[in-house]
Order: structure tokens, then sequence, then C-alpha cells
């Protein structure tokens, strides 16, 4: 059993489509997206970590919340695509592109948000489980890391959706503050600190 899809399925993918998943036009994609930064407890962060990142459009969305992004995926011609969006809008000076697997160690930080955007249930439960918790000890302070999954089955994927949140919010170190779910999605965000609310860390009156 390997770890993980691999990497020449990914370039099957990209071979049959230049957005595979119609990312930069699908409106529940979009929904998802606006969902997934709108849960982000901090108004701006410093470095974020966006591993299959695909055509980089999340990863545009990224830019307008952090310094800097570095954004990694295992295919060459998704980033490539990133590259050529980016460019177009004129972030790509604050954008690392890389190749790279999530299960590889990764790229220097630190990092005080990850996004974990459709990605986990590409990998083995035990995989994940040994990649966060190598990782997420390595993150900066008080950093973010927010896992967002399609809930319906796919048989090419290791795991769930929901199996793949659940193992991330069984890592140690990691406090859930809240999330979103419907019958397509589940998102999640976690804070390695504590799960002090967003009205708690900004000092509202009665929190």
């Amino acid at each position: 059993m390997s770890a993980r899809l691999p990497d020449a399925y990914f370039d099957r993918m990209y071979a049959d489509a230049d957005d595979p998943w119609s990312l930069g036009t699908r409106w529940y994609e979009q929904r998802k997206y606006a969902i997934t930064t709108a849960v982000l407890p901090y108004r701006r962060y410093r470095h974020a970590f966006e591993p299959g990142c695909s055509v980089g459009v999340l990863t545009e969305l990224l830019t307008r919340r952090c310094d800097r992004v570095t954004s990694t995926d295992v295919s060459i011609a998704a980033l490539d695509a990133a590259h050529r969006r980016l460019s177009a809008a004129g972030v790509a000076d604050r954008v690392r592109l890389l190749r790279g697997s999530f299960d590889e160690p990764w790229p220097d930080g630190p990092f005080d948000l990850v996004v974990l955007s459709e990605l986990c249930y590409y990998l083995q439960p035990e995989t994940l489980r040994q990649v966060l918790d190598r990782e997420v000890p390595r993150l900066a302070p008080s950093a973010t890391v927010v896992a967002a999954h399609w809930r319906h089955a796919v048989d090419d994927y290791p795991m769930s959706g929901d199996a793949a949140n659940d193992v991330v919010a069984q890592t140690a170190g990691l406090h859930r503050l809240g999330g979103y779910t419907d019958t397509d999605v589940v998102i999640d965000v976690f804070d390695t600190v504590s799960a002090a609310s967003v009205a708690e860390r900004t000092a509202v009156p009665g929190a």
C-alpha cells in the first residue's frame, strides 16, 4: 500500500485539463474559498504554507491576507498555471512556488498559517498522522491550521474528507477554534496555542 496517491495520478489529471477541478470557474469552489478565508481568526498573517496549490486560485486569495505565501504541488503543469495566474494578478513576487509533496519535509518557514485545502485525503491516514506530528511542532507560535475537504466519497482517495479532518483534529498541540460543515464540505480551523475565540483575542467587551 503506497503512502499517498502517486505523482502520476496528478500528471494525468493535468494532461487532460488545464484546471481539472474547475477551481477557477466553479461557484462551489469560489464559495468554499470564501468560507475558508472567512474562518481564519487573524486579520493578517506573515507567512502561509499552502501545499497542493493546484492552479493557484486559493493562493491568489491568500495573498490578500498574508505578507508571503509558500505554495507547493507535485505537478509542474499546476505550478506553471499558478505562476501565470499570480503574475497576471500582480502578486507573484510575494509567492514562492515549489515542486514537492505534502509528505516530504516542509519548506523553511516559520509558518503562522497552514492551509490544507482538498489535500489530506490523498494520503493514507497513518502517513498524514506522521506528517502532522513531525511538522506542527515546527510552526510559528500561535499558528493557524485550516483544513477544508470534500465530504462525498471518491473511490481513488485513501480516505474521506471527514476522516482527513478527524486526523488533523487529533494532532497534539492543535486546538479547534470552529469551522463550517454542510453536505458537501467540512472546514475546521485550529490554533497551536489555545482555543480562545476571536472576540477574546481582540478584547471585545463581554467575551
